[in-house]
């Protein structure tokens, strides 16, 4: 049987498929599954309302939209600091506030990196009446360091005495089961 160009591109990518090694193929999925574990991570931060930049603010019909670069620190299994470029939304009616935009996380996961991760599905709610907030975290965009992804849910604790926001995240973090750090100088 003489195989043809277009046959032998199709049975490569059978052979690849069935034995995993073909990114998105199930099989592949399973054996990435293997090699990584799920891990449960909590700590506290503070996002330092104190050095915020407000780039702009503007009225919009529901109240009030702000544009700010702020950083957050990070303490327990995430150790490090949050580079944070929220939207905020100011809702006058609901006396709420919703914040989304980009972060990126610099620093250590359960010990291992340093790694940086980025975030662009984050949201948080504030109730401004009580302060109770809120928010998901999804840390998923790996920049640099090992693979790792981190979904974390956040709740607020109170305010320093300079005014900057405390919380507690507890969460999970998807990582390699032997850590190996790839670093690429």
């Amino acid at each position: 049987m003489k195989l043809t160009r277009n046959g032998l591109v199709l049975a490569t990518a059978l052979s690849l498929a069935s034995s995993g090694l073909l990114p998105g193929s199930l099989a592949a999925q399973e054996n990435a599954d293997y090699f990584y574990e799920w891990k449960d991570v909590s700590g506290t931060a503070i996002h330092y309302f104190s050095t915020s930049i407000q780039h702009a603010e503007r009225p919009t019909p529901w109240g009030v939209e702000q544009f700010t670069t702020d950083t957050i620190e990070l303490s327990g299994d995430l150790h490090g600091r949050i580079l944070y470029q929220p939207v905020t939304r100011i809702y006058g009616e609901t006396n709420t506030l919703v914040n989304r935009g980009n972060q990126v996380f610099s620093g250590t996961v359960l010990g291992i990196g340093p790694v940086m991760l980025h975030d662009d599905q984050f949201r948080f709610e504030v109730d401004l009446e009580t302060g109770a907030t809120t928010g998901k975290v999804w840390l998923v965009n790996r920049i640099s360091g090992p693979l790792i992804r981190c979904h974390l849910d956040i709740v607020g604790t109170g305010m320093t005495p300079e005014g900057n926001a405390m919380v507690d995240y507890t969460g999970k973090c998807r990582m390699f089961r032997s850590p190996v750090v790839m670093n690429r100088w």
